[in-house]
């Protein structure tokens, strides 16, 4: 037998070597351009944007604020269908009466208005709109938070405000994230005018801000804070002064609206949204239901107790520290959004969507508690967060079959009753069924299914009664019946 002892020669050594390195330069390229992708921000907006995707054309069907969402879009559609002037939103459910309620300023209505204008009016308009607006609104935030402390901060707070209550409601049909969002865009383009001095920057910090304040009046609350540079040697006086100027501007353009216009279109036409109380009389609603109000805080606002807890560590390591601006300006938006909490008064604590203005301050202030977590560990905790608060808001994605027949009642309206003819439907307080029956008249509680009162609105002008089924099974006897389904009768009046 003959053995033959190979060895490789010291050229091919070479080669062989030669490869390997290419090899794992190339590995280490491939791992070095993963982490790139997973620490860019712009990479877990997109994620989150595209999850938020899932039931994005569905109709405000959801049980969860369903009646704010059908209100939104009955102004817009009749900005689409009637007069198209901002300075008068309008709704279906003031009887024989014009419909004029005096509300938040309708900016985010109208660009529904303005894309049905387009594209044919579509129920799920208004979701996409919030979604791209506030995914950019976390983008701002980002930048604003990596200006005045550190990325890794801004990274952390990012993703828990991603996955907070933000996660749910920048998809609704709704202006609380949309506002927020405006205003952090107008408080990064703040920021840079402060550092640069630029005319253009200041005038976006102004046209943001005004904005986002005039479709949410608490976003104001985050605005506060630029009264810190009062305080801030590092600034020029004459920056300081023409950032406070626009924001004195800024401030009276709100006013106007809010505490002249509002109360004009509520003394003129009788239709209210909000009822803004007392400080006192605030105070006095709230301490009966002081379980719900800091439940907003301790769940509502980021929907994870993980996320909680570095909350509570960011607070210490805050307040220990000497950063005198950070703890002032922590300081000022929570004073300013305490008053704002007393003037809802009751509102606050039974309603989740009222912490949305300071849940950006949360989400800054455990992404300040995350920071002092290892860098290489740090995406255990965040995934941790984001899985808890994504697991108690996906709920909300989907629409329950029990109320998907509310879809039908457009249809069945057309075929029935004139677009000019006003009805009575028993939709109770809620805008919605009478949204889904694109009809104006009233809405009733069924207590108020009485001859005496159906026949007081008759004489009022309405011509038809409307019953949803799943709600008032009883049968009608006293009027006519013109049709009839599983899910709704309407009646004749007469």
């Amino acid at each position: 037998m003959v053995f033959l002892h190979l060895q490789p020669s010291p050229r091919g050594m070479e080669s062989m070597i030669w490869i390997y390195n290419v090899n794992q330069q190339h590995f280490m390229t491939q791992k070095e351009k993963i982490k790139s992708i997973l620490s860019d921000i712009r990479f877990w907006i997109l994620l989150f944007f595209v999850l938020r995707l899932i039931g994005i054309t569905n109709a405000p069907l959801e049980v969860g604020h369903n009646w704010r969402q059908s209100l939104t879009n009955m102004i817009a559609r009749n900005f689409l269908e009637g007069n198209p002037n901002i300075l008068y939103p309008q709704i279906d459910m003031a009887g024989n009466q014009p419909g004029i309620i005096g509300s938040e300023f309708p900016f985010f209505n109208y660009l529904i208005f303005l894309t049905s204008y387009a594209f044919h009016y579509s129920h799920w308009y208004g979701r996409l709109i919030n979604l791209v607006v506030s995914s950019i609104g976390i983008y701002f935030f980002y930048l604003l938070i990596e200006k005045i402390s550190t990325r890794k901060i801004a990274f952390s707070a990012s993703i828990v405000l991603l996955s907070s209550i933000w996660f749910a409601f920048s998809r609704k049909i709704m202006p609380d994230t949309f506002s927020v969002s405006l205003v952090l865009i107008g408080l990064y383009y703040g920021y840079m005018y402060v550092s640069t001095g630029s005319l253009v920057k200041l005038f976006l910090f102004f046209l943001f801000a005004t904005s986002g304040m005039l479709c949410k009046i608490p976003s104001l609350s985050l605005i506060s804070v630029i009264s810190i540079l009062v305080i801030v040697k590092e600034v020029s006086t004459y920056r300081k002064l023409m950032v406070l100027l626009s924001a004195s501007v800024s401030l009276i353009i709100v006013s106007l609206w809010y505490f002249y216009w509002v109360p004009y279109l509520v003394n003129t036409y009788h239709y209210q949204l909000y009822f803004p109380k007392g400080l006192l009389e605030g105070f006095k609603e709230i301490i009966p239901l002081m379980p719900q109000f800091f439940e907003k805080f301790y769940f509502s606002s980021l929907y994870s107790y993980i996320a909680l807890i570095f909350f509570i560590a960011g607070l210490f390591f805050i307040f220990r520290s000497n950063n005198l601006y950070l703890k002032t300006g922590i300081l000022i938006i929570t004073i300013t959004f305490l008053i704002f909490i007393l003037k809802t008064g009751s509102v606050f604590p039974l309603h989740n969507y009222y912490i949305i203005p300071f849940t950006p301050v949360m989400s800054f202030i455990a992404g300040y508690g995350l920071s002092r977590f290892p860098a290489k560990y740090l995406y255990m905790p965040l995934i941790l967060i984001s899985l808890e608060g994504i697991a108690n808001q996906q709920h909300d994605f989907f629409i329950k079959k029990s109320e998907r027949y509310k879809l039908s009642l457009e249809d069945i309206t057309d075929k029935n009753i004139n677009k000019n003819e006003f009805v009575i439907i028993n939709g109770g307080q809620s805008p919605q069924d009478i949204y889904f029956a694109h009809r104006k008249g009233w809405t009733i509680d069924n207590t108020w299914l009485r001859k005496e009162e159906l026949n007081h609105l008759y004489q009022s002008g309405a011509a038809f009664l409307i019953i949803d089924k799943n709600t008032f099974p009883t049968t009608i006897g006293y009027y006519p019946i013109i049709f009839s389904d599983s899910n709704y009768a309407i009646y004749k009046l007469k």
